[in-house]
């Protein structure tokens, strides 16, 4: 399933300063019976954003209209506990292009970066200079750069560099997941079947 290219993105940011944050708080065992990607966003941090009788928890980050963006900012170990690819689906169905973290679990950081959500891993030291800047000022805007590798804090100018897998890195430019890559390279698949014996 192919999704929107990601090349640079210039957005706020929603502040999650909580550390330790795993896919069960992010979307709910409950809600993971859909195959599709459609739907999750409602869920996302289901059991923080609302009441047992659906109201809204005033307090939490997702229900306050200070805060908005593409980009979300967490704690320190985001996306840990169990490898439910629906975490990631939630993340994105809600509208988030990035995450920042000083941490990520690996198959959260995977999940995100085969469905078009870029997770940024920074120092804790550039993470904390992100929230400060949020707190300051919640409409502070961030560029984040996939060709550059670059998270800038544009208030500041200050910027800091982030690793991403070589092939993960061309096929968000590119908005291909897996499946996506090997349809455009099928030709040449083809042709190199061709020269080998059966």
């Amino acid at each position: 399933m192919a999704y929107d290219k990601f090349n640079t993105l210039k957005s706020s940011a929603v502040p999650l300063p909580i550390e330790n944050v795993d896919t069960d708080q992010i979307i709910p065992a409950r809600f993971l019976k859909a195959t599709e990607r459609k739907g999750f966003g409602d869920n996302l941090f289901r059991d923080w954003r609302y009441n047992s009788d659906g109201t809204e928890k005033k307090d939490f980050v997702l229900n306050n209209p200070t805060y908005n963006g593409k980009i979300l900012v967490g704690g320190k170990n985001f996306g840990s506990g169990s490898s439910r690819e629906h975490a990631a689906w939630a993340v994105y169905d809600y509208g988030f292009r990035v995450v920042v973290s000083s941490f990520f679990a690996d198959i959260f950081r995977n999940n995100c970066l085969n469905i078009g959500v870029l997770p940024v891993q920074v120092s804790a030291e550039f993470l904390d200079k992100i929230l400060k800047a949020i707190e300051a000022d919640p409409k502070a805007t961030f560029e984040v750069s996939l060709p550059e590798q670059t998270i800038t804090i544009e208030g500041s100018g200050e910027s800091e560099s982030f690793d991403i897998n070589v092939y993960k890195k061309a096929n968000m430019l590119n908005g291909f997941d897996d499946i996506d890559y090997l349809l455009n390279i099928s030709e040449e698949i083809k042709e190199f079947a061709s020269d080998r014996p059966l």
